[in-house]
């Protein structure tokens, strides 16, 4: 029985390989082959298989089909949600820093006053 999974835990699973970031790095430039995303890598034919795989059933990635060539492309859906999921934290980080500073100015200002 296989479990199912959201999307947003497929994706962050599938990008925490830093192989599979690479892939994903170099599909952002083009569709590319097996062969080419397999050429930087010092692994076999089937292990960077295993690693498309990985992002394809994440969503990340597609693989088509043109004569003899199967491409691999880059699906940026999943990349979407990550970047809206980050950017609730971001504003949320911000805002703690935000607060912070003007805590920090404050007792700048406090201490100023008592000298």
């Amino acid at each position: 029985m296989q479990v199912q999974t959201d999307p947003l835990s497929a994706a962050f699973s599938a990008l925490a390989d830093p192989t599979r970031r690479a892939i994903i790095a170099r599909l952002a430039a083009g569709d590319a082959t097996v062969n080419e995303l397999a050429a930087p890598f010092d692994m076999s034919l089937p292990a960077v298989s295993k690693h498309l795989k990985v992002l394809e059933r994440a969503g990340l990635i597609s693989r088509g089909r043109n004569a003899q060539w199967r491409p691999c492309k880059l699906e940026a859906g999943p990349l979407k949600e990550i970047s809206g999921w980050v950017e609730h934290y971001r504003r949320f980080w911000e805002g703690s820093f935000d607060r912070l500073d003007s805590y920090l100015k404050e007792i700048q200002e406090k201490g100023k006053r008592h000298e």
